[in-house]
């Protein structure tokens, strides 16, 4: 190589590739982490680069040079850089694939982190303009006009005015009559934080876990906290967040849902300004890339986000705080299979910082650890107030009568919490008027005809729908093949709607649940009105359980607690106790006393007698016994193959093709079992047949060695090019 010539190696986020070697003149060598144009067949593309190697395999006139470096700062740091590359290593997924999903989309795109952001500003013109008579014209131009007329000469972004519902098309026709011009925004002066003049006083167990946490300050510490709902864990953050932004340092804390996320960030905002860069799937790439680039230039000091936020750069990290740890949305089910909680302790590692995993029903894997000394347990067990823990009785539907899923006992109690002036929530983990439509003639359920599965009734939409694949058709009550009248059977959150409002007509009764929420803006108006006391009933479903607080909530009712009783995944058991005792801490808060009614038709099943002394460490004794005796996870390590087709053949023969190359890798050491291949719980699923393969060991390394020597020996395979798939390292579903 000459010497005015130096090697970089790139990743490129390309399927199936590791990485490529480039030549670049010596006083332009970009450092690691950097992004670069390359090019890259009969295109160009923007890679990161992750090495600069004294030699190549390439011989030196098939090297072509890069094209630019677009970074004199690496855009991934030297931590967050050596964390990814850990993770695709581990989740054995391209490296660039994995770097590439770390970016905001405009990163990747190329675009300059010093690139001054633009918005929309008044002019002089604009400011004379005649807004009355324009608001009977143009009722959006003169929003627009309204809008930057007080925000006086500073410009507004485009992301900012679309919040307001004033869309580029409009700005356009104002800016063609000369009243509104581009102009590059302004980052605000960052404010000196005011602390609050008034912070609740702290419970004993809140101001022991605060100094637990505070004493591991400045070293990798891994916290796990069992805080029952109510026990002030939220209060726990703000303090030890504030002790971070007063050491001039970053805090990263992750929410399970997007739901959460405004109700948070508002106490967040009251108590520490405006010094928060926010992650979420819903924000705009715009939005994305500027709160990506304040946590990179330390112009935010708290990030807070969704599962994605775990990639947000911290150069002055100082914790990390995980809420609701056991939350399954922390997994990315597609692509790029993480776990943002797992990957949260490993940045809080490489980083030599303490990392806070919070909730009120930890996940069996972190009370492993914390068992075994990996994790430092604290615990929070008392809720404040005199309200204590609500009182939990079971309700055998083999015993009461019940309509539409609301048995006697339960109505009796809603009109009794009514009466004195609380509200109620009841739990159903289905949505529709009824899960099946059947004919009483020739005994016919309607089937989906791409899945595996029933089409649910939807009677206010007037449509049979497919919650799997969402293939939707007209709902006819007429058998087609027998002409009988057809009936709903069983019931979901519309027909409880519906029944509620009869039995309750002078009741608000409001929904939470995919249907509704999918609307924009639903979600944050029901939640708005139950914590305003505008509604008195709200059936929902998982939704339910993502850390909400309803102080009026008196009484909640889960109407069928059977679903995950006889699973067959490993981790049903564990789903639905978290399920319930999770619904159920929204039950009487401060000093309202609560009351938690649990609808089954086995009131005798040890699952359910354990939960109602809500004790949930008895349980995840009990549980993790289990686990040791079926040496399933967190006694062993295991990784799931998916593969899926349109025809079932080829599925089968993929998976049997690794299960040879598995068997044949593993095979000196012999401690890594196959299992399987097996069809999926819903083998068909829009169209396609799907199936999955288990490797199961006691200990990682022989896992991941087999894993990939497999993954060498069936990407060249034929049978891998008639089916897609997919490898889920600590699957989180079987």
């Amino acid at each position: 190589m000459n010497d005015a010539r130096r090697l970089v190696r790139v990743a490129v986020p390309v399927p199936l590739a590791d990485t490529f070697d480039y030549t670049v003149a010596a006083e332009m060598l970009p450092s690691l982490g950097s992004r670069v144009r390359i090019p890259f067949g009969r295109s160009e593309r923007v890679g990161i680069v992750v090495e600069h190697p004294s030699n190549s395999t390439l011989a030196p006139e098939r090297l072509k040079p890069l094209r630019e470096v677009l970074d004199a700062e690496p855009a991934l740091g030297a931590e967050l850089l050596q964390t990814l590359r850990w993770a695709a290593d581990y989740y054995h997924y391209p490296v660039g694939e994995v770097l590439n999903h770390a970016l905001p989309g405009l990163l990747r795109q190329g675009r300059s982190l010093d690139t001054a952001e633009e918005g929309w500003r008044l002019t002089a013109a604009g400011a004379e303009a005649p807004l009355d008579s324009l608001a009977r014209t143009a009722k959006r131009q003169a929003e627009a006009l309204q809008a930057l007329r007080e925000s006086a000469d500073t410009a507004i972004g485009e992301d900012a005015l679309r919040a307001r519902g004033i869309m580029r098309h409009t700005l356009a026709r104002l800016a063609d009559k000369g009243w509104v011009e581009r102009a590059a925004l302004v980052t605000p002066a960052r404010e000196p934080r005011l602390e609050p003049a008034s912070l609740p006083t702290l419970t004993d167990d809140q101001r022991r876990t605060i100094d637990a946490v505070a004493s591991s300050f400045g070293s990798f510490q891994p916290h796990l906290l069992h805080g029952v709902t109510g026990s002030g864990k939220t209060e726990v953050y703000l303090r030890l967040i504030a002790a971070q932004l007063a050491a001039g340092r970053q805090t990263l804390l992750l929410v399970p849902e997007i739901g959460l996320t405004p109700q948070l960030v508002a106490r967040l905002r009251e108590r520490f300004g405006e010094t928060i860069a926010i992650f979420h799937s819903a924000l705009t790439e715009r939005a994305r890339f500027d709160a990506w680039r304040r946590a990179h230039r330390r112009e935010a000091d708290l990030i807070v986000g969704t599962r994605s936020a775990v990639f947000a750069p911290l150069p002055a990290p100082g914790l990390v705080i995980v809420d609701e740890e056991h939350d399954t949305s922390y997994k990315q089910q597609r692509g790029f299979r993480y776990s943002a909680r797992d990957l949260g302790v490993v940045r809080a590692r490489a980083l030599r910082i303490p990392v806070l995993l919070a909730s009120a029903t930890p996940s069996l894997e972190s009370l492993h650890n914390a068992e075994i000394g990996r994790y430092r347990k604290l615990s929070m067990p008392a809720r404040i107030g005199r309200a204590g823990h609500p009182r939990m009785r079971v309700v055998d539907l083999g015993q009461h009568a019940s309509r539409q899923g609301l048995s006697t006992p339960l109505v009796a109690a809603i009109a009794a919490h009514l009466d004195a002036g609380n509200q109620v929530l009841l739990f159903l983990n289905r949505r529709g008027f009824a899960p099946a439509l059947f004919c009483p003639g020739c005994k016919a359920v309607e089937e989906c005809a791409r899945c595996d599965a029933r089409m649910t009734v939807h009677a206010k939409s007037g449509e049979l729908r497919c919650h799997h694949c969402g293939a939707h058709r007209p709902l006819a009550m007429v058998c087609p093949t027998c002409g009988s009248e057809r009936i709903p059977v069983g019931a979901g959150t519309q027909r409880v709607d519906a029944e509620l409002a009869a039995l309750f007509p002078g009741a608000r009764i409001a929904r939470l649940d995919r249907d509704v929420t999918s609307r924009k803006g639903a979600l944050q108006t029901v939640l708005s009105d139950v914590r305003e006391g505008r509604v008195q009933i709200l059936v929902g479903t998982q939704m339910l359980t993502k850390g909400h607080d309803f102080p009026r909530v008196t009484l909640v009712g889960v109407l069928n607690a059977d679903q995950g009783l006889f699973g067959t995944d490993p981790r049903s058991h564990e789903r639905l106790a978290q399920t319930i005792l999770q619904v159920a801490g929204r039950a009487g808060r401060a000093e309202r006393p609560g009351e938690v009614i649990i609808q089954t038709h086995y009131p005798g099943h040890p699952l359910l007698n354990c939960l109602l002394s809500q004790d949930y460490d008895a349980f995840a004794r009990l549980e993790l016994d289990e686990r040791r005796e079926a040496h399933w996870p967190p006694f062993s390590h295991v990784a799931a193959w998916y593969a899926e087709a349109p025809r079932r053949e080829p599925v089968f023969a993929f998976l049997h093709r690794v299960r040879a190359a598995a068997e044949s890798a593993s095979s000196s050491r012999r401690t890594v079992s196959v299992l399987g291949p097996a069809p999926a719980q819903m083998e068909r699923k829009d169209g396609r047949y799907r199936a999955q393969l288990l490797l199961q060991s006691p200990e990682r390394a022989p896992l991941h060695e087999t894993l990939s020597r497999v993954l060498v020996a069936v990407r060249g395979a034929a049978e891998t090019r008639r089916v897609r798939w997919s490898l889920d390292v600590d699957p989180i579903e079987l």
